[in-house]
């Protein structure tokens, strides 16, 4: 197939590009660098099955030739107030992204006769009253919270995507992700794995917020992008969630990465910084199982090692 992959130069996007190559795909990368960083497909470049532009999506989506799918993956996606490029502070930018640019990826797939695929998020249940999340839960999301840029740009997304289905018969698949870590993320993304990873490494105290409770599903970025493949490749139109279904405390997590690392410096404790962090967060992968034969395979502590060697030469510490 002839792929066109948004947010190609991103974490996620990245290592889609590099599994679609390896399975003979042709791919088209799209990114404005507004979050992605030229670095992640760097490698790319001598490949003759890759090319990329570099476009706003949010304002027109244009590429030569035909196109067989479209993989919508650009969007802001850090919660972190403090990064130039988190969606505290692109607030609009990531708005648009969920609804104007996934209006023209549609569009595109309409037109191309395309199969779209909407990267979509475990944030659209917001702080979850049903645990682990169903594909069924509706979810429990603030509209005008500070998160909500984010939140219901990719509620939209999906709203958006199902009525192009329903009404204009495009071949449509989403993913609701959840919490995936390992090469290639911004280790100022402000989440837990690159906050927690980078002291760890810098024999720094780990810090947890609040009593350290609240808890997440930590997926390597290899089984997700497997898991992601197998969408693509599936009839499914209804949402799927990809992520790994073993839940775990931030505090029990903390203690892991300091385990596998080595660091002795041990952990502090800190008010937590927003009230709106979903307090629980686990998904409930039956859908994946049973369509698509899916399942994670890479624990936590073996998946951290496989991302120790990035972050070590993004510190310096190589």
């Amino acid at each position: 197939m002839r792929i066109l992959i948004t947010g190609a130069a991103g974490f996620l996007g990245s290592h889609l590009s590099d599994h679609l190559l390896a399975d003979g795909h042709e791919v088209i990368g799209m990114d404005n660098f507004v979050t992605g960083s030229a670095d992640n497909i760097a490698h790319l470049a001598i490949n003759e099955n890759f090319s990329f532009y570099k476009r706003d999506i949010s304002n027109y989506i244009f590429v030569p030739g035909k196109v067989d799918a479209i993989l919508h993956f650009a969007s802001p996606a850090s919660p972190n107030p403090q990064s130039k490029s988190g969606y505290f502070n692109l607030p609009i930018q990531t708005m648009k992204a969920g609804a104007l640019g996934t209006h023209n990826c549609l569009g595109l797939a309409r037109t191309q006769n395309a199969k779209f695929l909407l990267a979509s998020t475990s944030e659209i249940y917001g702080d979850p009253e049903v645990h682990p999340q169903i594909e069924s839960y509706a979810g429990n999301v603030d509209p005008i919270g500070t998160r909500a840029v984010y939140d219901e740009a990719k509620r939209f997304a999906e709203s958006l995507t199902m009525a192009y289905h329903r009404f204009h018969n495009v071949n449509t698949s989403i993913v609701r992700i959840f919490n995936t870590y390992g090469p290639r993320m911004d280790l100022e993304d402000g989440r837990a794995i690159p906050n927690l990873l980078k002291q760890a490494l810098l024999g720094q105290p780990l810090t947890v917020y609040g009593d350290g409770a609240q808890t997440r599903s930590f997926c390597f970025v290899d089984d997700l992008v497997n898991g992601i493949v197998k969408l693509l490749y599936s009839e499914e139109h209804f949402p799927v969630n990809i992520g790994n279904p073993v839940e775990m405390s931030i505090l029990q997590f903390a203690e892991t990465i300091n385990r596998v690392t080595g660091n002795t410096a041990g952990i502090i404790f800190e008010d937590s910084r927003s009230a709106r962090d979903p307090q629980r967060r686990q998904p409930d992968i039956t859908r994946a199982r049973s369509i698509l034969q899916w399942e994670p395979n890479i624990d936590l502590e073996e998946g951290v090692r496989r991302t120790i060697p990035f972050f070590k030469q993004k510190l310096g510490l190589v």
